[in-house]
């Protein structure tokens, strides 16, 4: 499956941005991405509690809850900024400073590999569609 644009329906509530998710890239068991919703969802995202929050059901992004940045986020953050070197707090950060727009520009050019113009993984530390390495495109 090839990668697709990086729109702003990919950026998860959290900061996640799920264009660059191996759960959304693959083919098989293919995730639509957490904002989208369907009987065939995987587990994991339908019993997301940052997803069902009933804050984020009301507004697009965590940053604009009261408990922000709530356990459960900081919990999340600090995961991927040790496994994956990726903040999702940053990048909540950088939505609320410039704007969705800006943002997923900023993610399109981010995560793009400057060998085949494929999208990086955020989980494997590679292109996805070339299959070069993170730390030799980046």
């Amino acid at each position: 499956m090839e990668s697709g644009p990086i729109t702003s329906k990919l950026i998860a509530p959290c900061g996640m941005n799920c264009g660059i998710c191996m759960a959304y890239l693959r083919e098989k068991n293919h995730c639509p991405g957490c904002r989208f919703f369907n009987s065939k969802e995987p587990v994991s995202i339908a019993r997301c509690i940052i997803k069902n929050c009933e804050t984020i059901k009301k507004t697009k992004f965590c940053f604009k809850c009261v408990k922000y940045p709530c356990t459960r986020l900081k919990n999340l953050d600090k995961r991927y900024r040790t496994k994956y070197g990726m903040s999702m707090i940053e990048n909540l950060e950088n939505i609320k400073k410039f704007g969705i727009r800006e943002f997923v520009k900023h993610e399109r050019v981010r995560w793009v590999c400057p060998k085949c113009g494929g999208t990086i993984n955020v989980h494997r530390w590679k292109c996805f569609d070339c299959g070069a390495e993170r730390s030799s495109i980046l």
